[in-house]
């Protein structure tokens, strides 16, 4: 299996009322394509595929130049060496598991398509299927053949256009596993097209997150999720307790901010270019997991080992199984920031218990410096 080492793509393709302007690298693993719908993911891929011809731009796949507007270069699909998993799969109905399968190797010789079709087969454990129609397959199963499809050619770059979005969510989940396993496996390059945020956090090595025909941030996984390099991706990724406040003051490390009455400290971002004046609006978010509840029988008068600490009433909650999502409205005259509530918790099932949450209401809680992300202006 070839190995990719680059993706360089810089492209404008304009259409009446949306503008796709985009331009991002990546190396080897699987690159996400992250947004709402309508954000120009999809076209991407069709782009890179040589389904559609940007306007202008350039497409470079492991060395090889796909397209360049400039010198008139366009390659057929054909002869991109593209696997391509379309929305839904896309299986032909009237071909069997082992047609579809070697549909791309149409051009080899017959025993070459059979030795190939039948190696694919096997390694997506597929053996003893080769002659069933697609609507005799589960959705596993179909999602394999689509795959194996797209592997059979040997492509130098996997593209999948939301392969899973179908699928109900217990099914989504297990075969978003065998996804992974298959990508791992496989060792193949992929760029992946989802709107979906536990999909992209599993499968993804890095993330390109796109809006209106944008890229608006282009990280790691990790980064992604821990540090939004805006508002609008913090907004994109429905990050819980996004608020804002005011400067008080500002330091390389650190950040003190007023809010709802409260004076906190944060860490800096990273992302951040410069120090922000004392007055100035800032936004952050604070993730409800780490909000600590402060047990009433360990909390002295004079206790300094909690930084943040606020105080504040339940006044609406959610069972979320294993977990329990509390919505808190300080102490604090005003009106609260968000439907009646200013902070979203999260606990465990079991501390919800040990606590008596369900009939004790009014707590204090703190949050570590360290947990209220500021995000960059």
């Amino acid at each position: 299996m070839s190995m990719i080492g680059r993706v360089d793509l810089a492209i404008v393709k304009r259409f009446p009322g949306f503008t796709l302007d985009v331009a991002w690298t990546a190396d080897e693993g699987v690159v996400v394509l992250f947004g709402p719908s309508g954000s120009g993911k999809s076209l991407t891929l069709r782009c890179l595929a040589g389904l559609e011809r940007p306007d202008q731009g350039r497409i470079v796949v492991n060395g090889r130049t796909f397209f360049d507007a400039a010198t008139g270069v366009d390659l057929p699909p054909q002869q991109r060496r593209i696997g391509y998993v379309f929305q839904g799969y896309a299986l032909f109905p009237h071909l069997t598991v082992g047609e579809n399968i070697a549909f791309g190797l149409r051009s080899r010789p017959r025993a070459e398509q059979r030795r190939r079709a039948a190696e694919v087969m096997e390694r997506l454990e597929l053996g003893g299927l080769e002659n069933r129609a697609p609507r005799e397959l589960s959705g596993g199963q179909q999602q394999r053949v689509a795959l194996g499809r797209a592997l059979a050619v040997d492509p130098d770059l996997l593209l999948l256009d939301e392969p899973l979005s179908a699928l109900d969510a217990p099914l989504r989940r297990q075969l978003r596993d065998d996804l992974e396993r298959t990508l791992r496996d496989w060792r193949i390059p992929a760029v992946l097209v989802t709107h979906d945020l536990s999909e992209a956090y599993q499968l993804a090595d890095r993330v390109i997150v796109y809006d209106h025909g944008r890229v608006i941030q282009a990280s790691s996984k990790t980064e992604f999720l821990w540090q939004p390099s805006s508002e609008r991706v913090a907004r994109l990724i429905d990050m819980r307790n996004l608020l804002a406040g005011t400067v008080v003051k500002a330091a390389p490390d650190r950040i003190q901010l007023r809010w709802r009455g409260q004076l906190l400290e944060a860490v800096n971002s990273p992302a951040r270019a410069y120090l922000p004046a004392p007055g100035s609006p800032i936004a952050f978010f604070i993730r409800p997991e780490y909000v600590r509840l402060i047990r009433k029988d360990r909390m002295a008068p004079d206790d300094h080992h909690h930084m943040n600490v606020m105080r504040g009433r339940v006044v609406g909650e959610a069972d979320q199984g294993a977990t329990w999502s509390l919505r808190i409205r300080l102490d604090e005259p005003g009106a609260p920031v968000q439907d009646g509530y200013d902070l979203e918790v999260e606990v465990p099932s079991l501390v919800y218990e040990i606590l008596d949450i369900k009939t004790d209401r009014f707590w204090e809680f703190s949050i570590h410096r360290g947990s209220i992300h500021v995000l960059p202006s």
